[in-house]
């Protein structure tokens, strides 16, 4: 399988110190465990202090750390950023939200219909890094192409709190826990800038091909747009929608 077609398969390799230390996080505790870490032969003292710190807590953690060719490896992994190792680790485990899930004054995001992993791992990176509580997503999602999202996200896929669930069930959870409901979109919407996105504050993104439903729409307590700094008929990638979103509902929350 040629690595283009790899990126969309299920998998749970993951690439590069940045990843393994996420699935190793205590964040990620008990989400998902590696089973097996492997390196770059060549690469023993251009990567000493890595391998050093995996051979330390490969007991406590219950993995082992193994050399293979540089071609070998090459062959297994998806991306060329890898560094030389990489980790084999167990599937993650999702559940629904429940009611005890959701903190009364948070910040959660749902991103529907993203296209590619890499977009979907760039649109949670930035969520993570404004500060989101937890994401939602609904049963069909990139989750199982685990390690290309961990690269793409730097880690924040396995950091954050992810839940499965349909989107109505997940609009109709949190408004009875008394969060707006903000849905980006056109139709219907005020500037994101004159929005009260004050928590509790549930936001949902669409892709920006098949973007939100009817349904969802008319579900939400507000509608909001991204005004460009220029006329522009084309739309944002959700990466890059999630991105603006995300950190103005930080702006407007900062304390």
């Amino acid at each position: 399988m040629i690595k283009e077609e790899k990126r969309f398969s299920s998998s749970t390799l993951f690439e590069g110190m940045t990843s393994i230390r996420a699935v190793l996080s205590s964040e990620n505790a008990g989400a998902r465990t590696i089973e097996k870490v492997l390196y770059d032969r060549a690469k023993e003292k251009t990567k000493a202090k890595e391998l050093g710190y995996l051979r330390r807590i490969s007991s406590e953690r219950g993995f082992t750390v193994e050399a293979i060719s540089s071609g070998g490896l090459d062959e297994l992994a998806v991306g060329n950023t890898h560094g030389g190792i990489l980790a084999l680790c167990t599937e993650r485990q999702f559940s629904a939200p429940s009611d005890a899930d959701i903190r009364a004054d948070g910040f959660y995001a749902m991103i529907e219909g993203i296209e590619d992993p890499y977009n979907f791992g760039y649109a949670l990176r930035s969520l993570y890094a404004a500060g989101v509580d937890g994401i939602l997503l609904s049963p069909r999602n990139w989750m199982s192409a685990a390690g290309v999202v961990c690269r793409a996200s730097a880690g924040a896929s396995e950091l954050v709190p992810i839940y499965i669930a349909e989107v109505e069930d997940t609009i109709e959870l949190f408004k009875s826990k008394g969060y707006k409901v903000v849905c980006a979109d056109i139709e219907n919407s005020v500037s994101l800038y004159e929005a009260d996105l004050k928590k509790p504050v549930f936001l949902i993104v669409g892709g920006e091909k098949r973007g939100i439903s009817r349904s969802v729409l008319n579900a939400a307590d507000q509608i909001v747009r991204i005004d460009y700094g220029r006329e522009f008929k084309a739309s944002l990638s959700a990466a890059s929608a999630s991105t603006v979103l995300a950190f103005e509902v930080y702006r407007q929350n900062r304390r």
